[in-house]
């Protein structure tokens, strides 16, 4: 059963949510509600999860968990920093780079902030292991990677034959093999 606590978690990250996912809304991205709705499951998962994020800290799964959750972390800034620095995105539509970014983890994997996104999704599973917590983070699995795909077609229309070639040397979230 879901706390204040996760109540709270869960309008604080709606809301961001909804702040992510304007701008999208206003250009009628197609993109942009599938990608509200992964950000809506994620919350939901935080919120019905938060009573446990901090309980039986050394157990294995919560190990796991935090590592999942810092890599999230790492990746989410790293990607930001490199869309914005070499990319030239602006602040609030990270999606609409100027060059395509090939360095750092974009070297690897094309999609390095919905790699962050799964992460985070299954980093907050590890916190419940229970049939809620599947039942959030399976669609908001596929609500991010669905998201991805329709952001590929966005930057092959964008990019065109030098993105296709990226696509070839790259994998979409996990180095060398996804």
């Amino acid at each position: 059963m879901i706390g204040p606590t996760g109540i709270v978690l869960f309008v604080l990250l709606s809301g961001a949510a909804v702040a992510a996912s304007v701008h999208a809304w206003r250009a009628h991205e197609t993109y942009g509600l599938i990608r509200f709705l992964g950000f809506e499951l994620l919350a939901a998962l935080v919120g019905w999860n938060a009573a446990r994020w901090f309980r039986d800290p050394l157990a294995g799964r919560q190990l796991f968990s935090w590592v999942l959750l810092a890599a999230s972390l790492g990746l989410a800034v790293h990607g930001f920093h490199l869309l914005r620095s070499i990319g030239r995105a602006q602040r609030r539509i990270m999606e609409a780079t100027q060059v395509i970014v090939e360095t750092g983890i974009y070297r690897f994997i094309r999609h390095p902030l919905y790699a962050s996104l799964l992460l985070f999704v299954w980093g907050a599973f590890l916190k419940g292991l229970d049939v809620t917590s599947a039942a959030l983070a399976l669609p908001a699995t596929a609500a991010f990677a669905l998201t991805a795909r329709y952001e590929e077609r966005f930057n092959l229309a964008r990019f065109g034959s030098r993105y296709a070639a990226y696509m070839r040397r790259t994998k979409m979230f996990v180095p060398f093999i996804v």
